[in-house]
């Protein structure tokens, strides 16, 4: 009785105080069908679900970014969830950290659910200030000489905001395209279109708590299918982040935050 005791003392001290503080960079290469040569190699770092609130402070924000950076990224994804719920106050103070990434192309971003129970309009003001593009249902294409690669954003899919069709309008025909979408679950209907390489998403935070073996015991909607990690769709890959910051309990257990470094891989190309 009293080794259950400690052991489960041991257990919550663990999942309150180190496993949440300890960032697990993941680095994976995706060979997409449709990327052109020109993009070989392309890195895209991606953070989601910072959820700034008290435990999210500004100083673990900046530690993130600097991790971030030290990834030495040509773009910088996030996948929503910026600020948890109902802090409006705390919407200000993601420009000091933020601002400070430095992909070599750009930053790109959608919004989660926690942030349309927000000021949303407080929230893009803040990504705007911080040098980032906001994705609300919309594309931002890169290029290199007449290559292209596309960047789609689709707004909350959980709060009713997504709208895929006006990505679809925008989003030109030839080069590939990669899809942020906060909610996993959403690829269902992204790679029902045919046009999409990639969705990014986060939302389920891997669970936040489990246990192993088994199903998350919490999962959200729209997170709870494609919680955790790669997944392929029909033609599309999926990767589901599993996010940095914290909701309800602040504490995880064998769900490290995650920071996720993508290196793209052109057809006929080695790796």
């Amino acid at each position: 009785m009293g080794l259950c005791i400690l052991l489960g003392f041991g257990t919550l001290l663990y999942a309150k105080l180190i496993e949440p503080n300890w960032i697990e960079i993941n680095s994976l290469q995706l060979k997409l069908p449709n990327l052109a040569s020109e993009f070989n190699g392309y890195r895209i770092v991606q953070i989601s679900d910072i959820h700034r609130d008290r435990w999210m402070s500004t100083r673990r924000l900046q530690r993130i970014v600097r991790l971030v950076n030290q990834q030495k990224p040509d773009l910088v994804a996030i996948t929503g969830d910026l600020v948890t719920r109902n802090l409006p106050h705390l919407i200000p103070s993601l420009t000091v950290s933020l601002t400070h990434l430095t992909p070599k192309d750009k930053t790109v971003a959608v919004l989660g659910n926690h942030d349309h129970e927000n000021d949303t309009q407080k929230i893009i003001e803040a990504l705007q200030k911080s040098n980032i593009v906001h994705l609300g249902n919309a594309v931002y294409t890169l290029k290199r000489g007449n290559a292209m690669l596309h960047i789609a954003g689709v707004d909350d899919v959980q709060m009713g905001k997504s709208r895929i069709d006006l990505v679809m309008q925008q989003l030109p025909k030839e080069g590939a395209a990669i899809l942020l979408a906060h909610e996993p679950d959403f690829a269902t209907i992204s790679a029902a279109t045919g046009r999409f390489d990639l969705q990014l998403s986060g939302h389920s935070h891997g669970g936040q708590v489990r246990l192993p073996f088994i199903e998350p015991p919490i999962l959200p909607p729209w997170g709870k299918k494609y919680y955790l990690g790669q997944y392929q769709i029909g033609n599309m890959f999926l990767y589901t982040n599993r996010g940095l910051g914290m909701t309800g309990l602040h504490l995880r257990l064998f769900a490290r935050p995650e920071i996720t470094v993508f290196t793209l891989v052109a057809p006929g190309a080695k790796g």
